[in-house]
């Protein structure tokens, strides 16, 4: 009978700890949903999402040069694209031409390369390789 006694103290010290790994093991996989949850996207995060090419490049200067007003700009872009008035993506191209039509004169750096040999060099070190 003593036997039986311990192999049922035992069961049930296994059992609570099992149980205490479970709860540890959901409270884990709780805070782990909590802090994973979407949080929703920002204007610029959902503007940035449908830029191509160099599009957040262009924002991202205009930005740094008018902060206040590309936020403007951001606010009335995203509504219109959301909405389906604008449709596809917007390239780097477009998006600067927007920004200089407003006038902003946001300035992108730009290289024109050539590709020699099977690599891209420079236009500037193509002129200079045949002086």
């Amino acid at each position: 009978m003593g036997t039986d006694d311990e192999l049922e103290h035992l069961l049930a010290k296994k059992m609570r700890e099992m149980k205490q790994r479970m709860e540890a093991s959901k409270e884990k996989e709780q805070a782990k949903d909590r802090a994973t949850q979407r949080m929703p996207l920002s204007s610029r995060e959902r503007l940035a999402s449908r830029l191509v090419d160099r599009g957040v490049e262009v924002l991202e200067t205009a930005e740094s040069a008018y902060p206040r007003e590309t936020r403007m700009i951001i606010e009335k872009l995203v509504p219109l694209l959301e909405s389906g008035r604008i449709r596809g993506t917007i390239t780097g191209g477009e998006l600067l031409a927007l920004f200089r039509s407003l006038g902003m004169r946001v300035s992108v750096q730009t290289t024109i390369s050539i590709q020699k040999g099977g690599k891209l060099v420079s236009f500037a070190e193509k002129l200079k390789g045949e002086d």
